[in-house]
């Protein structure tokens, strides 16, 4: 993997593109001349558009579909017409219908809806510029961050505001449930796939062949989100590899010359669905897709939502990637239609390049005061004052930059003023009585339960944490050095680069950490910790200095919640956990454990109460053979080792005199 690449885009010298308001112009312009303006975008090659019905042709006569259907119908017994029959209605079911008319009517709703809900949405044109250019010349897959539900609409939106050819996107089948809604945006350039295929072969091969028809063809731009879905908070998820895997495929077959794989960051100053995400992280169902439910939603237009940035980054060259990693001379050997499962190599690659994109997606989000703020606050639920918030936000706002953070702070605006906006924006979370800022915590309309309290407590803590959790990225590995440092039994670089790796392993599924890069990650770390003055490194130790206090500590407290979070599950395994407990039972029974150390007073974090978190945690605990699963009957049930979830519990506490011990029993 090209990590250097990665580790040259948090130079702070780096250069990033310029913004442009596109909706600027909107708002001294007419909608309707917008909408119906010419659109006549530059296509792939020359290539002429091709129509709906003419791309589900190709793909139901490829010779790839032919050989799964002979194959299904002799593993199944059904006639091969009725397999055709079954692969034809799955492609009417999944396939865009692009329509300009209601590309138009989208362009025009959407820009009412924009210009009332956003202050301003940006675009580095720069990037528009680069797209252009690769959408000529090869086939595109645009792979934009997605963290709400308006990611797909704004890509669409902008790609017609430049003229570009409008991308053909991977959705859920949840919203060809909406009524009227799935179908326009069927005919927008949505196309729909279930969340998991299980084992149905022709569905994959229907599925794969209508995305590398389009691909090979260069029809038009290919847009899907490598997180498979929406991050409920906000930090980047582990990237899913189906859609990937098949988009790279022509190339390493030959089909195509190249691929442009291009990372799109989307940064939003205030998101739509930030209650609704906390209440999902703590059980509550997530709102089934509706035609009513969006109607319903239409309260929100009376709200203001700040600016959205919308970063399109350097198209990824798979050729150039691929090259001295992948023989693409193996895929000589066998017919290109037979259905191979990817090489190990390749899926390393593939594996590699996913992560690669996503960090790519990282280093270009546009953070907002907001998220410092958020931060600070969320290590002082008892409130800060305002002068102190104020204060170490500045403080904040240097560490941040001299890490290389994209940040975007007003030019010139006093900071108080940048503050209080930051505050009036965000006056749903936090507020300011008799100086002090803290978090808001919603008002009940009547009597409530201890657990109820908690519940309304927790909702305001975990959608102030999905803006904290923004900014992450910026200081994950040296906030991972910080507590390695508290952890380890020495300041021997050796003994701290040993607990900095149990903690890179642990949390790999709650960051992106890209595989193999252990080391590189941690000399990162002790660079930017000594480059601001925080660590010394003398001889072959690692030591605070004098002025490193501060910084040390607001690392530690940054991964304070995960830490508990992890140590929590740990407790829950060995002290409440039933034999028998089924991976369903898992989640809200970790959540009742933590519910009760909450109101007992024994943890005052209630980030442990995230479903995300424990998920996670439990991925890592099954990563180290700590709890291994074993399907009985139809339910997988969770088979706990106390014993080394107990010596991960230690690590966590920061138990020293067994740790060297504990590692080596891992």
């Amino acid at each position: 993997m090209a990590s250097k690449t990665l580790y040259s885009q948090r130079d702070p010298m780096l250069k990033r593109d310029g913004f442009e308001d596109i909706l600027e112009e909107r708002r001294n312009s007419s909608d309707l001349k917008y909408a119906l303006r010419c659109y006549a975008p530059v296509l792939y090659k020359g290539v002429t558009p091709c129509k709906a019905n003419m791309l589900k042709n190709i793909v139901l006569q490829s010779d790839q579909l032919h050989y799964v259907i002979n194959k299904v119908s002799q593993e199944s017994g059904k006639a091969p017409d009725i397999i055709q029959e079954e692969a034809s209605v799955i492609l009417e079911e999944m396939a865009h219908r692009l329509q300009i008319s209601t590309v138009r009517f989208f362009a025009f709703a959407l820009t009412k809806a924009f210009k009332t809900l956003f202050q301003h949405v940006c675009v580095n044109e720069e990037g528009i510029q680069r797209l252009q250019q690769a959408i000529q010349e090869h086939p595109v897959v645009l792979l934009p961050s997605h963290r709400s539900y308006m990611d797909f609409l704004l890509m669409s939106y902008i790609l017609y505001t430049y003229d570009l050819a409008l991308p053909v996107i991977a959705a859920g089948m949840d919203f060809m449930g909406m009524k009227f809604v799935g179908e326009m945006l069927r005919m927008s350039g949505a196309f729909f796939i279930r969340r998991s295929f299980g084992g149905d072969k022709l569905y994959w091969a229907v599925f794969s062949e209508y995305v590398k028809t389009m691909l090979r063809n260069g029809f038009a731009p290919i847009e899907f989100f490598l997180e498979g879905t929406r991050s409920r908070t906000c930090k980047s998820l582990t990237p899913k590899l189906g859609l990937l895997n098949i988009v790279i495929e022509p190339f390493f077959k030959g089909e195509v010359f190249d691929v442009n794989l291009v990372p799109v960051s989307i940064s939003y100053e205030r998101i739509l669905e930030e209650s609704l995400y906390a209440r999902e992280l703590l059980g509550v169902p997530k709102p089934k897709e509706s035609t009513s439910g969006l109607l319903k939603a239409r309260r929100i237009l009376s709200e203001d939502y700040g600016s959205i940035h919308v970063y399109f980054g350097q198209p990824v060259s798979v050729r150039s990637l691929a090259q001295g990693k992948v023989n693409r001379s193996k895929y000589n050997l066998f017919p290109r239609h037979i259905p191979r499962k990817p090489m190990e190599e390749t899926q390393s690659f593939v594996n590699d390049t996913a992560y690669r994109i996503v960090r790519l997606q990282e280093d270009n989000m546009v953070l907002k005061p907001w998220v410092l703020m958020a931060s600070l606050l969320l290590q002082n639920l008892e409130g800060l004052e305002l002068s102190v918030l104020t204060e170490q936000t500045v403080w904040l706002r240097g560490l941040a930059l001299s890490y290389a953070a994209f940040l975007d702070w007003p030019d010139h605006a006093p900071t108080a003023k940048v503050v209080s906006s930051s505050l009036a924006l965000h006056r749903g979370l936090a507020c300011v009585s008799g100086g002090r800022v803290s978090l808001v915590v919603g008002e009940p309309l009547g009597p409530v339960t201890p657990e109820e309290a908690l519940f309304n407590r927790a909702v305001s803590v975990l959608s102030c944490a999905s803006y904290r959790n923004q900014v992450l990225h910026v200081f994950l590995r040296p906030a991972m050095l910080a507590v390695a440092m508290h952890t380890a039994a020495s300041s021997k670089k050796n003994d701290v680069y040993n607990c900095f790796s149990f903690l890179w392993d642990m949390f790999s599924n709650d960051f992106i950490l890209c595989p193999g890069d252990t080391v590189q990650d941690f000399e990162e770390a002790c660079y930017l910790l000594v480059k601001t003055g925080a660590v010394q490194m003398p001889q072959q130790d690692i030591v605070m200095t004098d002025i490193g206090q501060p910084t040390l500590s607001f690392f530690n407290g940054l991964l304070e919640p995960f830490l508990q979070g992890y140590q929590v599950v740990c407790r829950y395994f060995c002290e409440e956990a039933s034999e028998g407990l089924t991976e369903k039972q898992y989640i809200p029974a970790v959540r009742s454990f933590a519910v009760k150390l909450i109101l007992a007073g024994n943890l005052r974090c209630y980030e442990v109460l995230s479903s995300d978190m424990q998920k996670n945690a439990l991925a890592a605990l099954l990563r180290m053979d700590a709890v291994t699963k074993v399907k009985v009957a139809d339910q997988v049930t969770l088979i706990v080792n106390k014993m080394a979830v107990n010596s991960i519990d230690n690590i966590l506490g920061g138990k020293l005199p067994t740790q060297k011990a504990v590692l080596a029993r891992l």
